[in-house]
């Protein structure tokens, strides 16, 4: 009911992070409209989780550490995958909810890796999958050397590009390099699943340099 309506030759798009990991979200959608295109933005789940503490943090200053909330049991290396920063990276298992109501060729994983270093070749991919003709180009992205993420040129230059707001791109707290070595063992397999199913290696592994 809150969708606008679609003329021909129109594509309505709607952004919700959130459905991903929502367990309702894939079988309603389904039963609105199951020929629907799906994009899914991912990253290196460890960075994605530590980006999500981040953002909570600068709400919340009065939260626990990073390291207090990723462990069950510190001593033991007990990863807490109930910490919904921590779960919403499991990939795989998310994508399983999805593929019982849609079939892969309907979803489009798009790297959020290359996104940042490539904004213009992970478009391209997009607007091909959309059926849309390449408008969105190399000469509509400029990189952002203070954010770290590449702006949107306006086109013809018309106002001021569109860069990410205030809460992105903020510094990273760091985080204890055994927390990390371990999140990253946490995830391996899930990432191996999630590439297997997707038939697309993200190279998180090889990223971190843990091969």
């Amino acid at each position: 009911n809150v969708m606008p309506k679609t003329l021909d030759g129109q594509i309505t798009m709607e952004k919700t992070p959130s459905y991903f990991v929502t367990n309702e979200a894939p079988q309603r959608i389904h039963s609105m409209a199951k020929d629907i295109k799906l994009i899914v933005v991912v990253r290196n789940p460890v960075t994605r989780a530590i980006s999500d503490y981040t953002q909570t943090l600068s709400k919340k200053p009065e939260i626990p550490t990073f390291e207090v909330l990723a462990f069950k049991n510190r001593t033991l290396g007990l990863i807490d995958a109930s910490w919904s920063a921590i779960r919403i990276g499991i990939y795989a298992l998310h994508l399983e909810n999805w593929l019982q109501y849609f079939p892969l060729s309907q979803i489009l994983f798009v790297s959020g890796e290359r996104l940042i270093v490539d904004p213009a070749g992970e478009m391209a991919k997009v607007q091909d999958f959309l059926g849309l003709k390449r408008v969105v180009t190399e000469k509509h992205f400029y990189f952002n050397k203070t954010k770290g993420f590449p702006c949107l040129k306006k086109p013809e230059d018309s106002s001021a590009p569109r860069c990410l707001g205030k809460s992105k791109g903020r510094t990273h707290p760091r985080i204890d390099p055994d927390v990390i070595h371990r999140l990253r063992k946490f995830y391996k397999p899930f990432n191996m699943m999630f590439y297997q199913m997707t038939g697309q290696d993200f190279q998180w592994e090889q990223e971190e340099g843990d091969k």
